[in-house]
């Protein structure tokens, strides 16, 4: 008999994510779909194919009735909530996925606690923007014990991701190493753009320019950020694809690793001082590309183009 999966934490990669499995994990039961805020669960139940997923209104009601549970919450706080209510139900045989991007040491914290009530753990972080798991184009980094995570690999693989990298047998902390270590890319992927461009219109060449040569020479994620930015959707749109707070939190966790490991991510420093005046001048819904409108600011220029 094929398990019943339980989704909690339906953020913009969640919500994509459920989406794809409702169309593409041939799943033989309704998904169980779960959010704190239940409207949220409802809007997305109501979008999906019909009879193909419902609303539950707890995590113990969620956990109780599936097999195989994915968590996907904004940080490190929140999967401890999560996991703490879910092992409140008998979760004996339950296999866990945790797909949220936190500190190494939590998911080793999660895999501890749910594996000492006889359930299995697996870390999924997942790369991409919300746009990439709309079309089920993510890529899964898969940690834990093999076997484990050999249950899991159906659902990532052509189904919510185009590529799984494969950390089978080793610990779950190392899924999100990767993962906190990855995102710094992107941070300083777009902190270089964002200098860039800002040169490029105060010295004469023009943004247009410039994105004619990115578009040529680093198709992909660089062009992308280059469009939101000359395109003013850094500011304009009205949910961050990837919101400031979730931003700087794995900043933090990355600025700590190298903390500890000895060693510092200076570029990194940078785009974190840059999103703090993001934060400063939208709030809550700045979002990381919003590091171009700081770096504005600094050059004498308005933050919104």
């Amino acid at each position: 008999m094929a398990p019943q999966l339980a989704f909690l934490g339906l953020g913009s990669i969640g919500r994509a994510m459920c989406k794809n499995l409702v169309e593409k994990g041939q799943l033989d039961k309704p998904l169980i779909i779960y959010n704190r805020t239940e409207k949220r669960a409802l809007d997305l139940s109501k979008s999906l194919t019909s009879g193909k997923s419902t609303v539950a209104s707890t995590v113990e009601d969620a956990v109780s009735k599936a097999d195989i549970i994915f968590t996907c919450v904004g940080d490190d706080a929140a999967i401890n909530h999560i996991i703490d209510t879910a092992l409140k139900v008998n979760s004996k045989g339950k296999l866990f996925i945790d797909c949220s991007t936190v500190h190494p040491d939590t998911a080793e914290g999660l895999a501890k606690k749910i594996t000492a009530v006889g359930a299995e753990f697996v870390a999924c972080p997942v790369f991409g923007a919300p746009a990439m798991a709309d079309v089920g184009q993510l890529v899964c980094v898969l940690a834990g014990p093999k076997a484990s995570v050999e249950k899991v690999k159906p659902y990532t693989k052509g189904v919510v991701a185009r590529a799984n990298i494969d950390f089978g047998g080793q610990p779950v902390g190392k899924a999100l190493l990767l993962k906190v270590i990855g995102n710094t890319f992107i941070f300083n992927l777009v902190e270089t753009l964002s200098e860039g461009h800002v040169l490029a219109e105060k010295s004469g060449l023009g943004s247009d320019n410039l994105h004619e040569f990115i578009e040529a020479m680093f198709p992909g994620p660089y062009a992308a950020y280059s469009t939101r930015m000359i395109s003013g959707d850094y500011h304009k749109r009205e949910e961050p694809l990837f919101a400031v707070d979730l931003a700087r939190k794995d900043a933090r966790h990355a600025m700590k690793l190298a903390e500890d490991a000895g060693t510092r991510l200076k570029d990194l420093e940078v785009a974190d001082a840059h999103l703090e005046q993001v934060k400063k001048h939208q709030g809550e819904a700045g979002d990381i590309a919003a590091i171009y409108g700081a770096v504005r600011q600094e050059a004498g220029l308005k933050f919104e183009n």
